[in-house]
């Protein structure tokens, strides 16, 4: 998510999304948001009613910036191939890059069951927006057909999901890339 508001209600959401990134739900606190904005708690709820609407918008703000950075990887590229290389990298590596920080959806992912319906929902739209995104392109580029462009895009989603995972656990940006590497080796990823 972009810190480009001026706001109030962009500055929560670019805070409650870096907390979001590092901490996921379970450690987005209102007061400690509230202190790192420079606001009263009273104030967050002014703007959030809920932790609940407060993590939804974060979720909802941080797909919505995804879908359209990948439209616009897509317009700059204009070559479905060169996109679908450049996906890892988009989100998930960048994340990664930015204080070994989670994408927010993996975060809230693994809190999915302890997540209330509304946020849900947004954390859902995530994985929803990238697997529709890749399975367009795998189309595009004529590496799948309509009945497997989107079971194989969310095995590609999946597997970076995975990649992040694993290298946020060990703080090591370069088994991500090595991970990323053999996706493109075993012909999951184009080279």
């Amino acid at each position: 998510m972009k810190e480009s508001g001026t706001n109030s209600s962009d500055k929560i959401l670019a805070a409650a999304t870096r907390i979001a990134q590092a901490h996921g739900y379970g450690g987005l606190n209102v007061r400690s948001l509230a202190e790192d904005v420079g606001i009263k708690a009273a104030s967050l709820y002014h703007h959030f009613p809920s932790k609940a609407d407060l993590a939804a918008a974060v979720a909802r703000s941080y797909w919505e910036d995804t879908a359209a950075m990948l439209e616009a990887l897509s317009n700059e590229t204009q070559d479905p191939v060169e996109s679908l290389r450049r996906y890892p990298d988009e989100t998930f590596r960048k994340s990664l890059e930015n204080d070994n920080r989670m994408c927010l959806a993996s975060f809230m992912t693994a809190e999915y069951d302890d997540l209330p319906e509304v946020v849900k929902k947004e954390v859902q739209a995530f994985s929803d927006v990238n697997i529709e995104w890749l399975a367009k392109m795998l189309r595009a580029a004529k590496i799948a057909g309509p009945k497997e462009a989107k079971r194989r895009a969310g095995a590609i989603f999946a597997a970076i999901v995975g990649a992040q995972l694993m290298a946020r656990g060990r703080s090591d940006i370069g088994l991500f890339d090595a991970l990323i590497d053999s996706y493109r080796a075993s012909g999951l990823l184009p080279k």
